[in-house]
């Protein structure tokens, strides 16, 4: 397709700032309910740890591990909301908003790690049984219980907020099923024998952790690798532009995201050589843009010729 001229117009649209006035409060607000789970998941993990050694009990000690992981976990969360919270600098253009992902995925990795840990915990019990002081076991597994759906209930709202909280609440949801599991192996114990339940209940535990982790894995992974965000299709999004007056062609299109929650494109558009109005061409863009796929940044070039075609598509827009 030719085009008889060159003239070029580029314009990023500026994302809503009321919008991420109030994203930044709730990050606030996020922040603060993670330290305070922090900090009464610091206190269960001491508590369970001396307990596990008062009484014998390896299962509360490796539970405490498991607790000490999500103290961890946490942590680095914690750590996560501060670092997104941060300003874009002249180096760090996007700010540190990508700090979410990375952290997300230590955390989800670490997941997969404990589930490791934890097989061969059961395994070496299963082999070297020992004698569990269950006066002391139980009554410590329930507070570990209970204040596991504590810090559950407290950051319930926030999960879906983004990856690294996301990561952080499964820590917590599967250290209550492995504090439900001691309880369960410890109350067994009262009346049976059988240690290889504590085998049984901590394989079904690791299933369930890697499983849910491979999400976030995979989530966190795609968007290092800046995929185009999972459920939104980039030829559909093509066809919503081009569906614009004006538009004729649409090259050059990248669509990709810097953290779980905010999507960015760019691209370049021809349009018909008698087209004066080009800043309403681009608003038409970013408005269909944002009700149709609820892309709010977007950089949007607009050529009467296809620049990329011209130039052989050598560094201009691959």
């Amino acid at each position: 397709m030719g085009y008889p001229s060159e003239r070029m117009i580029s314009a990023e649209k500026e994302p809503d700032l009321t919008h991420y006035e109030h994203d930044h409060e709730h990050g606030r607000l996020a922040g603060r309910r993670l330290a305070w789970v922090i900090l009464f998941n610091a206190i269960i993990t001491v508590t369970e740890y001396v307990a596990g050694l008062l009484s014998g009990s390896l299962a509360l000690i490796s539970d405490a591990g498991h607790n000490l992981s999500d103290v961890l976990a946490l942590i680095l969360g914690y750590a996560g909301e501060k670092a997104t919270e941060r300003q874009p600098t002249a180096r760090y253009t996007f700010g540190f908003r990508r700090a979410e992902v990375l952290i997300a995925l230590v955390n989800a990795l670490s997941l997969v790690a404990i589930g490791a840990y934890v097989v061969v915990e059961a395994v070496g019990r299963f082999r070297n049984p020992t004698e569990i002081d269950t006066g002391i076991m139980l009554p410590v597994a329930f507070v570990g219980l209970f204040g596991n759906l504590f810090s559950i209930l407290i950051l319930r709202h926030e999960k879906d907020r983004n990856l690294n909280l996301r990561a952080a609440f499964l820590h917590l949801v599967f250290d209550t099923l492995s504090s439900v599991a001691v309880i369960g192996v410890g109350i067994v114990l009262l009346f049976k024998p059988w240690v290889w339940l504590d085998l049984a209940i901590s394989l079904i535990i690791v299933v369930m952790m890697v499983w849910s982790s491979i999400g976030v894995i995979s989530e966190s992974l795609r968007v290092i690798m800046q995929a185009a965000p999972a459920g939104l299709d980039p030829e559909k999004v093509r066809e919503t532009i081009l569906a614009v007056p004006s538009v004729l062609e649409v090259h050059g299109l990248h669509v990709w995201s810097v953290n779980s929650s905010e999507v960015f494109l760019s691209c370049h558009v021809c349009v018909d050589n008698g087209t004066s109005d080009t800043n309403g061409v681009i608003t038409s863009i970013n408005t269909i843009l944002e009700d149709s796929f609820g892309i709010r940044h977007t950089t949007v070039q607009v050529e009467t010729a296809n620049l990329c075609q011209d130039r052989g598509g050598a560094g201009c827009c691959p």
